[in-house]
């Protein structure tokens, strides 16, 4: 169940080459039977491992994560560390300072961190982000740009010197725009074959009754970075079209659909329309004639498969929102490296928890 939960807190940014590493963290207060800490991390936005304060053990959520981990034992020390031993004390004193900002003695309250980077292969460019959230809602944001910080709230201003406040962004813009991306690319090189595969789906053309819309459904595609949407004599139609969004299946691919309103096509004219999919980093579209012989007609509409999810989603809308989160480690300034590692050997060694020299810090 907590992984679904995981897995419905994502959503999906199509991008032909821009990858990304996230953590996202969630730390509760006051919530009865919920952990106290949620933590999870995403590359491309699939959840690759996820660690909370109940259960006390790191789980890689895919296979090739779970090899890396084993050829990489300082990583996983490394989330061990930082999960169950730096996290659970730094958490309890940022919500006890929150809980000071807004004048609170008790109740229930959840605070949200996200921060990660983004890397384009093509351009090379990196960016980093860090903001939080507090009671589900926007609280203060990192601007690497002009090296402040942007409080959504008056609570969150932070009182100090420009100095002193170019100081503390700076403390983070290393890990943001250095040691982050380095992560990145290093799970993207170990996950390739699972993070960087292209799966084309299975398309069919299905109608709930003859009077309905014919729904053009493609599924078991991945990644996401997808678009599918109907012609007419070789035009894109956007007219009497209902497009539907990217939804996640069981086995990590993806689902979409595009609906076509016929009700005023005569029947002549259908052999006029396809359907298109096309699939990011794949040449060749799946092109679909719009053939009466070919509708697979019956009592369900494909789009009610995910009906369960939607339903999911909206029973527990209110906790998932306050439980979204992006985590990624901090060091104090005293302790950054005075320049980034040259290989991931050296990486690996930089982020050595069993270095005494590394004090990461996850809040503020």
């Amino acid at each position: 169940m907590k992984k679904f939960l995981l897995l419905l807190l994502f959503c999906h940014v199509s991008s032909p080459v821009q990858h990304s590493l996230k953590f996202l963290l969630s730390g509760s207060s006051g919530v009865p039977n919920f952990p106290e800490i949620v933590v999870a991390a995403t590359v491309d936005e699939v959840l690759i491992g996820d660690c909370d304060s109940n259960k006390k053990i790191v789980e890689p959520e895919q296979d090739w994560v779970k090899t890396f981990l084993e050829n990489n034992p300082q990583q996983l020390g490394f989330y061990n560390h930082e999960c169950f031993e730096v996290l659970p004390i730094n958490f309890r004193a940022a919500m006890d300072n929150f809980k000071q900002r807004f004048n609170q003695s008790g109740g229930v309250h959840i605070l949200q961190q996200m921060i990660g980077c983004e890397w384009d292969d093509e351009t090379g460019e990196v960016n980093g982000f860090m903001q939080f959230g507090y009671d589900g809602e926007d609280f203060l944001a990192l601007d690497l740009k002009t090296y402040r910080w942007i409080a959504a709230k008056p609570q969150a201003v932070i009182k100090q010197s420009r100095d002193a406040e170019i100081s503390s962004v700076k403390q983070y813009e290393f890990q943001l725009t250095k040691i982050c991306p380095e992560w990145l690319k290093m799970y993207l090189n170990y996950g390739n074959s699972s993070l960087l595969r292209k799966e084309v789906p299975l398309v069919s053309l299905l109608q709930k009754s003859p009077s309905s819309p014919v729904s053009c459904h493609a599924t078991g595609f991945y990644p996401d970075r997808a678009m599918m949407f109907w012609r007419k004599d070789g035009e894109e139609l956007h007219e009497d079209v209902d497009l539907g969004e990217i939804l996640p299946n069981h086995d990590g691919s993806f689902q979409m659909s595009v609906d076509l309103d016929l009700s005023s096509v005569p029947a002549g004219d259908w052999r006029r329309y396809d359907c298109v999919f096309h699939l990011s980093g794949v040449e060749d579209d799946i092109v679909t004639k719009l053939d009466k012989a070919e509708i697979r007609t019956n009592r369900e509409n494909p789009s009610d498969r995910t009906i369960p999810i939607t339903a999911a989603v909206a029973v527990l809308a209110v906790v998932l929102a306050a439980a979204t989160g992006f985590i990624f480690y901090k060091k104090k300034k005293a302790n950054l490296p005075p320049q980034s590692p040259d290989n991931n050997s050296e990486l690996s060694e930089e982020l050595n928890p069993e270095n005494p020299d590394l004090h990461p810090s996850w809040f503020l």
